[in-house]
Order: structure tokens, then C-alpha cells, then sequence
């Protein structure tokens, strides 16, 4: 195991059944079913955020604009959207979707301009290097995500994926009576 860059040995996580056994000693109405699947979720957000970062950053870009370029992508030719929808799209706030543009401007992944029909609004255009770093994040992906399911059949890959789905409407249903 490697060194953390200031020379101590990183720490190691428990094993799943290790975390649940320290919660159930520490919590006794603890479903350990339920926080399996919980912690087993949580896990794999977390490490598959850090293999997708590091696509991303061999391709030059950040897990942000790898978020604001699918967001054009996602909306259709042209690949528009104002600032605003893309903020809040992302959950983000006007500030800050502002300063992500102003980088992905810069970077040429992506133009501002006035709307000719409404000179107040702004649009934010994907242009061919942004959806050129798109289809390079995509086709990176799609290796880490087959070589991730790999040991799943297609009817467990459908079955899984008709799981989660529902655990993401039953999370998107709670949150919009918060």
C-alpha cells in the first residue's frame, strides 16, 4: 500500500460487514440489509466519481464541465441552454455556473453569446472541441462501465439497473415534498 503524500500509510477502510457490525454495536435498531445496500451504494458513488475524475483529467477537463457538456448534449441540437437552465439543471448557483462558463469559454468547449431574438439572454452553445471532449469521456466510460459490469449477465444488468431506477424515483419523490 502507498504512502499518503505527507509520508503517513493511508488509512483502510472496513469491509463493508465490518462498518455494518461497528453500527449495529453502536445502534441496535440498525437493519443491516438496509445498510448494506446504503453503504454498498455510497461506496461505489464515491470510488466510481474518482475513476471518472480521473478520466476526465487525462482528457484535460474536470468533472464539472464533463457535467456541463453532457447537460448540452442531453438537451439536443443545437446544444443550447441559458446559463440559468444550466444552473439549475446542475444545482448550482448563478455565480457559480457563471465562473464554470467563464473556464469553459476560455478553454474553447463552449461559447457565450446574446440571444439575437432577446438581447438580454444569454446562450451558452457546445461548440466541436467541447463535443469532441464529450465523445472522448463517453468512449472512456464505456470501457470502465463494461469492464465494471462484467461479471453481471444481461438479465442481472437489466434487473439492477430496473432496481436502482426505482430507488432513484422513491430519492426524487422524498425530495420534492422537502
Amino acid at each position: 500500500m502507498a504512502d499518503t503524500p505527507d509520508g503517513a500509510a493511508p488509512v483502510q477502510e472496513p469491509s463493508l460487514d465490518e462498518q455494518i457490525a461497528v453500527y449495529q454495536r453502536e445502534f441496535q435498531d440498525l437493519d443491516p440489509q438496509v445498510e448494506k445496500v446504503v453503504s454498498a451504494l455510497s461506496r461505489l458513488n464515491r470510488r466510481m466519481n474518482v475513476a471518472y475524475g480521473r478520466q476526465t483529467a487525462a482528457l484535460g477537463i474536470s468533472n464539472a464541465e464533463w457535467e456541463v457538456l453532457k447537460a448540452l448534449v442531453i438537451s439536443g441540437a443545437p446544444y443550447r441552454m441559458g446559463p440559468s437552465e444550466l444552473a439549475k439543471q446542475l444545482g448550482l448557483t448563478p455565480a457559480a455556473m457563471t465562473h464554470r462558463i467563464d473556464r469553459m469559454t476560455a478553454e474553447g468547449l463552449v461559447t457565450r453569446e446574446r440571444d439575437e431574438s432577446n438581447r438580454v439572454r444569454v446562450i451558452v452553445e457546445l461548440t466541436d472541441e467541447g463535443r469532441s471532449k464529450w465523445l472522448d469521456a463517453m468512449r472512456a466510460a464505456t470501457v470502465f462501465e463494461e469492464d465494471l459490469l462484467q461479471d453481471l449477465s444481461t438479465a442481472e444488468r437489466g434487473l439492477l439497473g430496473d432496481m436502482l431506477t426505482r430507488l432513484l424515483d422513491r430519492v426524487e419523490e422524498l425530495q420534492s415534498r422537502a
